[in-house]
């Protein structure tokens, strides 16, 4: 670990690999397992930091692809870097910008020194390398930053992401020897698709270079869920149980459940934000649209056992109708609430952990028939 970073261990499930920590960055630290809400532009739609503090959050994230095509990123480091510009004072952790760049297939040309794609802002034509990523995430100064990987979408053949995954391990070898701050912790990537002993490769080669932290990432790319849980149940044990695990781009709360008795630590996603903007809320694993005839005379907060600022102000009939009206302030409450909820969520599954209580308090989301129409629309 670099100074500034530790990772304990404070319990662990006695019948699964669940483990309760805490992940000390130099901006604080984050009680794990813990779901990080996504501000890719160094803000999460429609909240203001207060809104993030008071819904739980310990860490959030932005993003290198985007903060590199506007504001850019010389902009920002003279803001005194992430923290001062987007008001946020603790942890932060930037995305390399692989996954965006490589969701660009139709403007982008993949190369061993990297990828050259035109700016979808402007036409202007960007070569994307592993020693740019890292520049940047310098620049923006995130406490963890993230090695720039290549991403293979599903399905992919098997030569594919084999390449791919080779390609992901050169690529880190790049980006350790570029990476320059002390005060930042770059975490590797492992790939490898649907395969295990890809997947298993690429762990062992990634633990082999002593990284401060470990991500499973190139999931949630279009597979089933039932290959995103094979996957993650593949790869985590594999990681080092010493330093902090992160599964990248989920947040269900079936996939953050499994995920979590597998080992996994920290997780993100724009789930809460973006059905949000859609008029929809997170209630119990369900999700409902508030668009729906049902609500336009309920009177009742969205969820009574719920202590955001949302569920204890409005009522469902107040937020369908803003919702309706197409409100920005409809955004905002909705996505207090949903970010609340995935906090919260992870924040039981701690206590649950703590007090070795996890796989009968979490039983239904960790039993094989909940795989459900509710849980997978949230």
């Amino acid at each position: 670990m670099p100074d500034n970073f530790s990772f304990q261990s404070q319990a662990k499930c006695s019948q699964t690999q669940a483990r309760a920590g805490i992940f000390t960055t130099p901006h604080g630290s984050v009680e794990t397992p813990r779901f990080m809400p996504v501000g890719t532009l160094a803000n999460v739609k429609t909240l203001t930091p207060a809104h993030l503090e008071a819904a739980g959050a310990q860490m959030v994230l932005a993003n290198t692809y985007h903060l590199h095509l506007q504001p850019g990123e010389g902009i920002v480091a003279g803001a005194g870097g992430l923290h001062k510009f987007m008001a946020w004072k603790g942890p932060i952790l930037t995305d390399s910008g692989g996954f965006q760049v490589f969701s660009l297939s139709e403007i982008r040309t993949i190369g061993e020194d990297g990828v050259k794609f035109r700016s979808p802002r402007d036409g202007m034509m960007i070569h994307m390398t592993p020693e740019l990523s890292i520049q940047i995430q310098n620049d923006l100064g995130a406490d963890v930053i993230m090695a720039f990987d290549e991403c293979p979408p599903y399905p992919a053949s098997r030569e594919d992401v084999a390449a791919a995954t080779d390609r992901t391990y050169r690529w880190l070898k790049r980006c350790i020897a570029t990476h320059q701050r002390s005060d930042q912790a770059l975490f590797g990537i492992v790939q490898g698709g649907v395969y295990p002993d890809l997947r298993s490769r690429a762990a062992n080669e990634l633990v082999d270079l002593d990284l401060p932290g470990y991500a499973i990432g190139g999931v949630s790319v279009g597979e089933p869920g039932e290959m995103i849980e094979d996957i993650v149940k593949v790869t985590a044990p594999l990681l080092p149980p010493e330093k902090p695990r992160y599964l990248m781009g989920i947040g269900t709360y079936r996939e953050m459940a499994v995920a979590i008795a597998a080992g996994v630590d920290l997780f993100d996603c724009v789930i809460p934000t973006r059905l949000a903007r859609h008029g929809a809320v997170l209630v119990g694993g369900e999700r409902w649209n508030l668009k729906n005839a049902q609500f336009r005379e309920d009177y009742g907060p969205v969820d009574r056992n719920c202590p955001c600022y949302t569920c204890q102000t409005f009522s469902r009939a107040y937020l369908s109708h803003l919702v309706r009206a197409h409100e920005a302030l409809g955004h905002t409450l909705l996505s207090i609430h949903n970010v609340t909820e995935l906090i919260r969520f992870t924040v039981r599954i701690r206590e649950a952990i703590l007090s070795d209580r996890f796989t009968e308090e979490f039983a239904h989301w960790l039993a094989p028939s909940t795989r459900s129409s509710a849980n997978a629309s949230c």
